[in-house]
C-alpha cells in the first residue's frame, strides 16, 4: 500500500482520475465504490477523501473530465463545419458519437447527483460552456429572435438530441428495423429549421 507522501496531489488526482475513466470504458459508474477506487491505485480511501473531498466530488471531477474531452471534440467539429447550420449539425452528431463511444462515461454526467451539496463553479463553468455554444449557433440562425426565444430553441434542441442520444446508447428506440441516430437527429434539425426559414 502506498502511503500519502508517495506521490503529489497532483499526481494522485491524475492516476484517480485515469483508473477512474478505465473503469468506465467497461463498467457503469454504480459498480464502482470509493474503496475500489483506492484500491486500483494502491492507496486507503481517507487518502482519496483528503484529495478530494468525498466521493461525490471525486466522481464530479470524472464527470468534468469527460465534459472537457467533450467540449475539445465539439470545439474541433465546430472548426471543421462550413456553415453554421452544418456547424449545429455537426455538434449534435459530436454529442450522439461521444455518447455511443463511451456509454457509461456519458450516463455519468447525467445520474451524478450532488445529494445537496452546492455545485462547485468549476463545473458550472463547463456546463455553461457547452450551453453558450449551442445558444451562440442558435442565435447566429435566427438573429432577429429574442434571448429568451434563443435559449428556448437552443433547450428544445438539446433535449431532442439529448433523448435520441439516451436511447440510441440504451438501445431503446423500439424499431422492427435499425434505426440511425443521426438520421433522427437530421430529421430533428431538418424540421427545426425549415421552420426557421418560413
Amino acid at each position: 500500500m502506498a502511503r500519502r507522501n508517495d506521490h503529489t496531489r497532483e499526481e494522485l488526482i491524475s492516476m484517480t482520475l485515469e483508473q477512474v475513466k478505465k473503469f468506465l470504458s467497461e463498467h457503469p459508474h454504480h459498480e464502482l465504490s470509493l474503496r475500489k477506487v483506492a484500491a486500483m491505485i494502491g492507496y486507503v480511501p481517507s487518502t482519496l477523501v483528503n484529495v478530494f473531498g468525498n466521493y461525490n466530488l471525486l466522481l464530479l471531477h470524472a464527470v468534468a473530465q469527460t465534459m472537457d474531452e467533450l467540449f475539445a471534440e465539439a470545439e474541433k467539429q465546430l472548426q471543421q463545419s462550413e456553415s453554421t447550420t452544418d456547424a449545429l449539425r455537426k455538434l449534435a452528431y459530436c454529442y450522439l458519437n461521444f455518447a455511443v463511444d463511451n456509454p457509461y462515461r456519458w450516463q455519468l454526467i447525467f445520474q451524478h447527483t450532488m445529494n445537496g451539496e452546492e455545485l462547485p463553479e468549476w463545473q458550472n463553468e463547463r456546463i455553461n460552456n457547452m450551453i453558450n455554444m449551442l445558444e451562440s449557433l442558435i442565435r447566429q440562425l435566427i438573429p432577429d429572435q429574442s434571448e429568451t426565444a434563443v435559449m428556448e430553441a437552443s433547450r428544445v434542441l438539446w433535449a431532442g438530441v439529448h433523448g435520441i442520444t439516451l436511447l440510441t446508447v440504451d438501445d431503446k428506440l423500439f424499431t422492427s428495423t435499425p434505426v440511425d441516430g443521426k438520421a433522427l437527429i437530421d430529421n430533428l434539425l431538418d424540421t427545426y429549421l425549415n421552420n426557421w426559414q418560413v
